[in-house]
């Protein structure tokens, strides 16, 4: 939690420190610090479905390696130092790893110098435009490793996003998980994330929740605008514990959840008390000492993993889970529920040919339902059409693909969709034939990375005209690695490779350089087309300026695939690898 917010819209500087005094003062409260226990379960009558127990041993893990991170960075994480991008690093690997589309977003406006990216990871499932963000800030001050101020709601939500993961429930809506930079110089990361939002995408988070300082020692259960509608999963969950929590008075204005609030976006979280002081009636109800500051190791060295509340922790991090899938998750019992099929699953024509199935579908449970077909994954100039476009459950379409005389020889999955009550999905494979004459032609987009991000994905942060780093042509190239420490980028691009050639082929140019002084492979970088690795490289390579490296890709004629450049780092020394000019030619 920031001391104070440096800058705030529309209020003088003075009004800011007034209200971080006023946050300051003896009334709000606190809770013992003791062991880790087995969390007693809410209630029957708040029990979020199948909203599950989070392992608090596995959150404390994290905290483990975050305080490890800072003890190797001169015992701090702060945002403009390795230990921030460290920290980074190890959230956005088990992101990846566990299917999240995870981005790093550079923060290039009001941020302190030298400030780390943000951190957002979405799990893609659930309506788009329902979303619902859950935010913690990653830094921590200067003078210490910030274990409870921030690793607590850091740890505490990366192990939510990886237990949706591992469960892989149905999503009624989207979830957004954002870890932020700056938020101790003045909430400068969520701010730079807000102000990036078009009005469109702010109209789509639905409300977004905080968690900042959630194991304090003697530390009490307060919630953001605990009256609020966006409050009440999370209050209704400790209201189950018989906990009695408070307003988070001592917080308000001072953490990331206020860059939304500027905004109009309905905002809540947690907090169990910063440098505030317990009061007596707080401390009668939730025990812990009265007149003792919250949490006793506030913004100092001593904030590490021994200043952790364990019980304090494990109730926090089940309520965010709860919170999550009371909000987000669809109910894993439906009182209607339906199947659908397609068959065949698959079909193959000849440019401007059409291939037909049977869309079916059957009331699995309850009663009938009505169920809206649609379609995504069409190549351009491919139409899907339904007749009809909805049916009753128990009942079924015809589904009609048509594609052009010019359309790309190759394979497309298409997810075939249908939306009831529930929504439930299945894939038909369209296959364009194709064995005329070859078109030479070079199918990577923005291969010289001249033209924005777009449309690669991954690390795009490493995208741009890097100080420090020259482009092999142009003025922009993608720079993976280069941090010195345990770190993973990568940036994909899915392409369609017709047939009717007899050869494709992957160029790219590459300038390793490295600190590395011995002749072993510490840092690597693949490129892969799916799952499959076609070369390696290494510290080992490393060389003056650029090097054009060249691939066969002509296996993958008359597919779609998906081309992946992934650096990857080990602990120290670091090696850059510096990527331009890639091509994919046709001959």
């Amino acid at each position: 939690m920031v001391i104070r917010r440096l800058a705030v819209a529309g209020a003088s500087l003075a009004v800011t420190l007034a209200a971080a005094l006023l946050g300051a003062a003896p009334t709000v409260a606190a809770l013992p610090q003791v062991a880790p226990a087995t969390h007693p379960h809410p209630v029957a009558a708040v029990a979020a479905g199948d909203a599950p127990d989070i392992d608090v041993a596995k959150v404390q893990a994290h905290l483990t390696a975050l305080n490890d991170i800072a003890t190797r960075n001169g015992g701090t994480r702060k945002s403009s130092g390795q230990g921030y991008r460290d920290s980074v690093a190890y959230v956005k690997n088990k992101l990846q790893a566990a299917g999240y589309t995870v981005t790093e977003q550079p923060c290039t406006s009001g941020c302190a110098t030298g400030a780390g990216p943000n951190l957002i990871a979405e799990w893609p499932k659930g309506d788009t435009g329902t979303v619902y963000m859950f935010g913690s800030h990653l830094d921590s001050v200067g003078a210490g490793p910030g274990i409870n101020d921030n690793g607590s709601g850091s740890a505490a939500l990366l192990e939510t996003a990886l237990t949706l993961a591992q469960q892989n429930p149905d999503m009624a809506a989207r979830v957004r998980f954002g870890w932020w930079t700056d938020e101790e110089q003045g909430l400068n990361g969520s701010d730079f994330y807000v102000r990036s939002l078009s009005a469109t995408e702010r109209a789509r988070i639905k409300a977004y929740y905080n968690f900042d300082m959630i194991a304090s020692t003697n530390g009490g259960y307060f919630i953001n605008h605990l009256d609020s509608t966006a409050a009440q999963p999370m209050k209704a969950y400790w209201d189950s514990l018989n906990l009695q929590p408070e307003e988070n008075t001592e917080g308000a204005g001072r953490s990331d959840d206020y860059s939304f609030e500027q905004a109009g976006i309905p905002t809540s979280g947690y907090a169990m008390g910063a440098g505030a002081r317990k009061t007596s009636a707080q401390a009668t109800k939730w025990g812990g000492t009265a007149n003792r500051a919250y949490d006793s190791c506030y913004h100092q060295s001593c904030d590490t993993t021994a200043n952790i509340n364990g019980t304090g922790l494990n109730r926090s991090v089940d309520g965010i889970a709860y919170t999550l899938w009371k909000l987000a998750v669809a109910n894993s019992t439906p009182a209607n529920d339906f199947s659908l099929a397609v068959t065949p699953g698959s079909g193959g024509v000849d440019p401007g040919g059409s291939a037909t199935g049977t869309v079916s579908t059957a009331t699995t449970k309850g009663a009938a339902q009505t169920v809206q077909l649609a379609a995504s994954g069409a190549p351009a100039g491919v139409t899907v059409s339904f007749s009809p476009a909805s049916v009753t459950s128990g009942n079924s379409s015809t589904l009609t693909v048509t594609t052009t005389p010019t359309t790309a020889p190759g394979s497309y999955p298409l997810t075939l969709t249908g939306t009831g009550t529930v929504t439930h999905t299945t894939t038909f494979t369209l296959t364009v034939k194709g064995t005329g004459a070859c078109t030479g032609q070079q199918l990577l987009a923005n291969g010289g990375f001249e033209n924005g991000t777009a449309p690669w994905t991954g690390d795009t942060g490493t995208i741009g005209a890097h100080s420090g780093r020259s482009a092999h042509g142009g003025s922009s190239f993608a720079w993976l690695g280069g941090y010195g420490s345990t770190a993973t980028d990568t940036l994909s691009q899915t392409v369609t490779v017709p047939s009717g050639c007899s050869k494709a082929t992957l160029t790219y140019w590459l300038h390793i350089d490295t600190d590395e002084t011995d002749r072993t492979a510490y840092d690597t970088f693949r490129v892969k087309v799916g799952n499959t690795s076609l070369t390696t490289l290494s510290n080992t390579d490393a060389g003056n300026g650029y090097t054009q490296h060249t691939l066969d890709l002509t296996r993958y004629l008359g597919q779609q695939i998906t081309l992946t450049f992934t650096a990857t780092e080990d602990a120290s020394l670091q090696t850059s690898f510096v990527l331009d000019d890639a091509a994919l030619h046709l001959g």
